[in-house]
């Protein structure tokens, strides 16, 4: 059951936080022009309407349809959303939320069934007319049949909801709500209810109590400055940094910890939330959007007029209700914990388990791909085209060698990450962002894209799903020796014997003589810097790969490469001295020839070979290295 709302959860929350910043542009606009707001001016308070009625669900459930299918799935959501749109007299935030995913379904089976029986030439044909018959088809069936029950059923749930505040009792929801927060449920609960009955009451009020039962960071700000307070050790001493982490960030993550570790602390957080709700309706508080995230400054930003002082009595009386409780027992138990200084630790490896398995994400340790499903693995970084794609490349040679050949293996930038990625493999460094763009799949973090075991945990999952490799052809090696397409390296571009530099000399050096032979602009010469101030492309037996970051891949002209060899070598750290140098502007795929036989040569190549590599006075013998494999 917990686990079935936690998808719940997070599919809901996937349809909705990619459009927060939709929402609290409504929010300002409302609190700036309707009658009752800051600014009331009629021409601009047109806008609430139609923005409420129309774009908030339209994107609802394009999103809705995008998490299914794609962008084709968003289009056929979106059309479906308009039949229940129309359908309906009130914002249709739950009936966007049921006829997105609808329409990404019903696209996505359609696309299953007749994928392999498509005529050659027809494929654009098929897929616009299928888009809009099925579109058109959901669309009409929301409107006479989805949205009259959605209708009802909101009808029903703001009867309930009426009728829980007229009976005082709406505080009692925080009793719910607070410990759904510690488990990851809350998403299911907010964005699910709160939200689209927000939006309805703050169309017709100008503000809502409901964007703040989960969002108050009152209770959990209570509990921490008792562990601030009256808390030992390692709880004691990291507590004041959660608080400005929790209380001005928003990340109310912060704080769970500290109540997993002590689960009699579920109570004070409850009380907290039961005084904030209370506090709230007594004053007549609320906001006039979602506070996303639950930060106190996001709070008095969506504020509506005339109600700081009741949102502002909410958060301090939600925070001193959960400290006073929170104290009590923290300071019971003192003398206990003060012999299990770890409780913090292990209590946060908790919290990172289930935050894993609320999001579907890995944990180191986890497998969370059995061998026997494992299909598509992805390696990303910032740009995409250097140090990705020489991981994909070194990854995809090892298991295609050992006979893995329906395994797939690419590289892609952060930020274009396929929906359908098994196992993504990044950096460190790039671990937040890895996982931010690909929740759905198992992620590896590494601080080498090269030297690392990815394959050998890659081998394990294999031998732990039963999957045995099959022989390899008889001829050998399973891939032919890839060359370059004609201009992506000349041999004018290899420099043999170059005088020891600076990282940054060196950097340079290759980025002007990209410029110079018109692979790219000037600015992609600070891009290949600033890369490697974040991440260093030294990728081990004595050679690197600078290229640019993502940001300056528009500066990239056509696919070039350089190779600069230092035989007295170029410090790239304390440990790494590098004496080849590539130099990468990738355009498309055609640079990833030069990576596969980097690849090979990274791992293959003796010591003998790479000196002379190293040393060597004839730029031929680099050139048909790095191009001929």
């Amino acid at each position: 059951m917990q686990e079935a709302m936690q998808k719940f959860g997070r599919f809901l929350s996937a349809m909705v936080m990619p459009n927060i910043g939709a929402f609290i542009a409504w929010g300002f606009i409302t609190a700036l022009f309707i009658p009752a707001g800051w600014i009331p001016n009629e021409g601009l308070a047109e806008l609430v309407g139609p923005m409420a009625k129309w774009l908030l669900p339209l994107l609802i459930g394009f999103t809705g349809g995008e998490v299914v299918n794609g962008h084709r799935g968003g289009v056929v959501g979106a059309i479906a959303t308009a039949g229940i749109i129309v359908g309906t007299d009130i914002p249709m935030f739950m009936g966007a939320m049921i006829m997105g995913p609808i329409g990404g379904i019903a696209i996505k089976k359609f696309d299953e069934a007749a994928q392999d029986s498509i005529p050659g030439g027809f494929e654009m044909l098929v897929n616009n007319f299928s888009a809009g018959i099925i579109g058109g088809i959901l669309a009409c069936a929301a409107y006479s049949f989805v949205g009259p029950i959605v209708s009802s059923i909101t009808d029903g749930l703001a009867s309930a909801v009426g009728a829980i505040v007229s009976a005082g009792l709406l505080p009692l929801v925080s009793i719910l709500v607070e410990p759904a927060k510690i488990l990851f449920l809350n998403n299911a609960i907010n964005h699910g209810v709160f939200t689209p009955l927000g939006m309805q009451q703050a169309q017709e009020v100008g503000k809502s109590v409901f964007f703040m039962i989960e969002s108050n960071p009152g209770p959990g700000l209570g509990v921490l400055l008792a562990y601030s307070l009256f808390g030992v050790g390692n709880a004691r001493g990291s507590a004041p940094g959660a608080v400005i982490i929790h209380f001005f960030g928003g990340i109310h993550e912060i704080y769970f910890p500290y109540v997993l570790m002590k689960p009699t602390l579920i109570l004070a957080v409850m009380a907290g939330g039961v005084t904030g709700v209370f506090t709230l309706t007594l004053l007549n508080g609320g906001l006039v959007a979602p506070a996303a995230p639950g930060s106190f400054i996001a709070i008095m930003a969506m504020t509506a007029p005339g109600a700081y002082f009741a949102n502002v009595a909410a958060v301090a009386a939600a925070a001193g209700v959960s400290f006073a409780i929170s104290s009590i027992f923290i300071k019971a138990t003192a003398a206990a914990d003060a012999e299990k200084e770890d409780a913090l630790e292990a209590a946060q490896a908790n919290m990172k388990s289930m935050k894993a398995a609320s999001k579907g994400q890995a944990v180191e340790g986890e497998k969370q791909v059995e061998g026997k499903d494992i299909k598509f693995i992805v390696y990303a970084c910032d740009a995409g085209m250097g140090s990705s794609a020489l991981g994909a490349a070194a990854l995809r040679k090892k298991l295609h060698k050992d006979g893995y050949k329906n395994i797939t293996v690419k590289n892609f930038a952060i930020g274009n990450i396929p929906k359908d990625a098994q196992i993504v493999v990044s950096h460190e460094k790039l671990a937040e962002r890895a996982r931010a763009d690909s929740p759905q799949a198992e992620h590896i973090w590494v601080k080498d894209f090269t030297n690392n075991n990815v394959y050998d945990v890659i081998s394990e999952r294999l031998k732990g799903g039963g999957v045995s490799a099959p022989a390899p052809d008889a001829g050998g090696e399973d891939e032919q020796a890839q060359s370059l397409k004609e201009g992506v390296l000349l041999k004018e571009n290899v420099k043999v014997g170059l005088k020891s530099v600076s990282k940054e000399e060196a950097i340079k050096a290759a980025g002007e003589l990209l410029f110079k032979s018109g692979y790219v602009e000037k600015e992609y010469i600070d891009g290949m810097l600033a890369r490697e101030r974040d991440i260093s492309t030294y990728i081990g037996q004595g050679i690197a790969i600078p290229h640019g970051e993502n940001a300056v891949k528009k500066h990239v002209i056509k696919t070039g490469l350089v190779v600069m060899q230092y035989p007295q070598g170029v410090k790239f750290s304390d440990e790494n001295t590098a004496h080849l140098i590539v130099g990468i502007a990738g355009k498309g795929d055609d640079h990833l020839a030069i990576i596969a036989n980097l690849a090979t040569i990274t791992m293959e190549y003796s010591e003998e070979d790479l000196h002379k590599a190293y040393t060597t006075k004839d730029p031929q013998v680099l050139f048909d290295m790095f191009t001929k494999g």
